[in-house]
């Protein structure tokens, strides 16, 4: 039935377009919850292998947090230790080459408390000692929305973060200290974002899955605000050279789209239309050279599969030039991560 099961991805099966094009996919997770009700319980090196051994030239991924792994007891500001000492663990087994040729989380992104100020710097000394060669960065959540029927996920779920003074301390810490920050945030607080990087300006900031543009709930049906809303966020947050951004995440049900309820998947040429305009105002406000193409699975494999998603980027680019292409599938990524190619 629809909603991301494997045997329905099988239902559209497509050839893999441009198959020797590298990709450094910049964002995917790891997890085991048998016991949450979520469409994928368990994803780990066989599932992510299952999806990025398809055709596509996947040479490198990203690991990102999403609270998986922590600590049962200690501090409880050194808890997210145990998420990067379980996927340090995870790349290792994928640098032996037993599970492929693609070195899985050959950068890894953790979580670290910033609302802590200057004391969140023993927890970034502490992911760092738990990968000394792969933790590049945290990312702290700050989805925040008035609106109770929109999901707030945040771990540290209040309003403003971006704006207080601790927040920012911890930000400068983690500059300081040569890390990056992923910020995962809902369009309306792009604005805060931008406000954000202009006062951080030395740190280097990722903002994930398109800006986090909202499209259902109270956000339905309004697209004529909504997405004047955005462009305008977007566009603001790209006035600040410490920022790049992911092109992704569009899978996700709150994005609005309806593929995750269809009896067939969507294929890639009408994935790549429905996606252009979106894509198309991040790279024009951002260029190529800071934006990079993401999967954010298993979250957005509700939609489509990873086949059909790298080829719909793929058609959506065709446009672009070789150099263009080769940043948005893997330079930008390999940059941003410092990770050899």
């Amino acid at each position: 039935m629809p909603f991301g099961g494997n045997d329905w991805h099988a239902l559209t099966s497509e050839p893999i377009l441009e198959p020797e094009l590298p990709i450094c996919d910049p964002h995917h997770h790891f997890w085991d919850r048998r016991t949450a009700r979520i469409p994928y319980q368990r994803y780990l090196l066989e599932e992510l292998g299952a999806d990025i051994y398809g055709g596509h030239n996947v040479r490198s991924t990203v690991f990102i947090e999403c609270r998986s792994m922590y600590r049962v007891d200690g501090p409880e500001e050194l808890r997210p230790v145990g998420e990067v000492e379980f996927v340090q663990g995870m790349a290792a087994a994928s640098a032996s080459g037993l599970y492929g040729p693609a070195r899985a989380a050959a950068a890894i992104i953790g979580h670290a408390n910033l609302n802590l100020g200057e004391r969140v710097a023993p927890v970034l000394d502490a992911l760092q000692a738990a990968s000394p060669n792969r933790f590049r960065g945290i990312r702290h959540s700050v989805t925040w929305d008035p609106h109770p029927e929109v999901e707030n996920t945040a771990a540290h779920n209040m309003q403003g973060q971006l704006g207080s003074d601790p927040f920012r301390a911890g930000a400068r810490v983690l500059a300081r200290k040569g890390f990056s920050l992923e910020a995962w945030l809902y369009h309306p607080q792009l604005p805060e974002l931008a406000a954000f990087a202009k006062a951080v300006p030395e740190l280097s900031i990722v903002l994930n899955h398109v800006g986090g543009l909202l499209r259902t709930g109270p956000y339905a049906n309004r697209d004529g605000e909504v997405m004047a809303n955005w462009r305008k966020g977007i566009a603001d947050v790209a006035a600040c050279p410490n920022v790049v951004v992911k092109l992704g995440g569009i899978g996700m049900i709150r994005t609005g789209f309806d593929w995750h309820t269809r009896e067939k998947p969507i294929g890639s040429e009408e994935l790549a239309t429905s996606m252009a305009p979106i894509l198309s105002h991040c790279i024009e406000q951002f260029t190529p050279a800071r934006c990079m193409f993401e999967s954010n699975f298993p979250v957005d494999k509700v939609s489509f599969s990873y086949n059909v998603m790298y080829n719909a980027f793929k058609r959506f680019s065709k446009n672009f030039s070789a150099s263009e292409r080769a940043a948005m599938f893997h330079g930008t990524a390999e940059r941003i991560y410092r990770i050899a190619t």
